[in-house]
């Protein structure tokens, strides 16, 4: 797969599976090399307004506002990359670029590792228990 990838496309195999952190999370199929982009979340694209009334409608969401005016809604997706979760001291990080959502391995990610992201901001506002684990854990989301 090349650069060019369509949103919900993937750089890398990635299969969603149970998660020691929390629920299903989503794991490296193969080796994943640092620095490169595993793939695009896909999901439903939304206005930011309606994100957020939806957001607090659910206790699980997989959303990410992506500019002022627009969001996208993984939370219904089955997409592999809509189970990363949340770590303390995490292997990938999210990058907005041209609308999407692109996920990026930091450093080296062995296969069967679990792919995290540090979420940042959550409509949680720092009442979400983390369950990471890692030492130096901020405990809260």
């Amino acid at each position: 797969m090349g650069q060019g990838l369509q949103p919900g496309q993937l750089n890398f195999e990635v299969i969603a599976r149970p998660s020691r952190i929390d629920g299903t999370g989503a794991f490296a199929a193969q080796d994943i090399p640092p620095h490169r982009k595993i793939g695009h979340l896909a999901g439903e694209r939304i206005s930011v307004r309606t994100a957020r009334e939806r957001a607090r409608r659910m206790q699980r969401v997989a959303m990410v506002e992506i500019d002022d005016h627009h969001a996208l809604d993984a939370t219904r997706s089955e997409h592999p990359l809509r189970y990363v979760n949340h770590a303390c001291r995490p292997n990938a990080f999210m990058r907005i670029a041209s609308g999407l959502v692109e996920i990026y391995s930091l450093r080296a990610i062995a296969a069967g590792e679990e792919l995290t992201l540090a979420y940042g901001q959550t409509h949680h506002e720092g009442r979400l228990r983390c369950t990471c684990g890692l030492r130096g854990c901020t405990r809260f989301l």
